[in-house]
């Protein structure tokens, strides 16, 4: 797999703005789905956005759509999240990952096990 490292996270208000960064170093993602999910202190790991191989289908989970906006950048070999109009509910630690097949669209990774994940960035949003 791909290693993968996410930045771009801190302390903000409620309202505030921030764009996360997921880099991927070695072997490209190229041709893969990729998705963000965010873990907040004793809950599940959750979806919140993913896009498609070749970046012309985006999904989203219903509590960031129209707030957040997942893009890929495969010149980079990055992915980011934006994320606007943050709340405090937002708080959390969040990671991206690779489906682990080529040429698929952004549903099928947001309920997919994923067998290892990255150390994340946190993300704290105060009100």
């Amino acid at each position: 797999q791909v290693q993968l490292v996410e930045s771009g996270g801190g302390l903000v208000q409620a309202g505030d703005s921030l764009r996360l960064s997921c880099a991927a170093s070695g072997r490209t993602f190229n041709h893969y789905a990729m998705g963000w999910f965010r873990q907040a202190p004793g809950k599940e790991r959750e979806f919140v956005a993913a896009i498609g191989w070749n970046g012309a289908s985006t999904y989203y989970a219903s509590s960031v759509k129209g707030r957040f906006t997942i893009s890929r950048d495969n010149a980079l070999n990055t992915v980011y999240l934006q994320m606007n109009s943050l709340k405090p509910e937002d708080t959390a630690v969040y990671y991206c990952n690779a489906d682990e097949y080529r040429f698929r669209g952004p549903i099928t990774i947001a309920t997919h096990t994923f067998g290892s994940w990255g150390q994340g960035t946190q993300v704290t949003v105060s009100s």
